[in-house]
């Protein structure tokens, strides 16, 4: 009994990865089941066996596998000693998480500023629960004395996300090939230090 439970657990992530795939390479409007079936090397009929259709493969990719991605940026940042530590950790695993799967990147990046009626429920809900994260990051510093105390949270929360979408989307559809986990410590220093001079401060 759980060895088919664990087959059709199997089967179910191959089909999902699939779909990523083909998502990213036709688009999800493009994309069909036959591609997706063909991608994940069963029938089109099996893609029924776990998925209503191709909507609902898409609200799997936002409610199963970001939050997988997500779980992942806690847990490392569980591991960070300090506030700064934590804040390393979250932007090294964030950016490492989407330099190991290019093609969920693409997904994710095109769908979320879509933000259609599949997946922007989702997508509010990851956002939240990702800026959540950031203002205790941010917190934690303020209390230790590593982060300036008049800061304005909201803000720090926008320009971290805003600045790591960027740094995803430009290594996504930029010609050059480089590392987008080489860009990790270059950022963190830009959001600790920012860009004045010490001269200026």
């Amino acid at each position: 009994m759980q060895n088919r439970e664990s087959k059709k657990n199997e089967k179910f992530e191959r089909i999902l990865e699939a779909a990523i795939k083909t998502f990213s390479k036709h688009g999800y409007y493009k994309a069909t089941i036959s591609q997706i079936a063909k991608e994940a090397g069963v029938a089109d009929g099996t893609i029924y066996l776990y998925f209503k259709n191709k909507d609902d493969i898409l609200k799997s990719f936002f409610s199963i596998k970001t939050k997988q991605i997500f779980a992942g940026f806690k847990e490392e940042v569980k591991k960070g000693k300090s506030a700064l530590d934590k804040l390393r950790r979250l932007i090294h695993s964030h950016l490492g998480s989407f330099e190991n799967n290019r093609e969920m990147a693409i997904v994710y990046l095109v769908e979320s500023k879509k933000r259609t009626n599949l997946s922007k429920d989702k997508i509010k809900e990851m956002s939240a629960l990702y800026f959540e994260l950031v203002k205790e990051i941010v917190e934690l510093g303020q209390r230790e004395g590593t982060i300036r105390k008049d800061l304005s949270i909201p803000l720090v929360k926008q320009m971290m996300v805003g600045a790591i979408d960027e740094v995803i989307t430009t290594w996504v559809y930029t010609s050059k090939k480089y590392s987008l986990s080489s860009m990790a410590d270059p950022l963190m220093d830009l959001i600790v230090k920012g860009i004045g001079s010490d001269k200026e401060r």
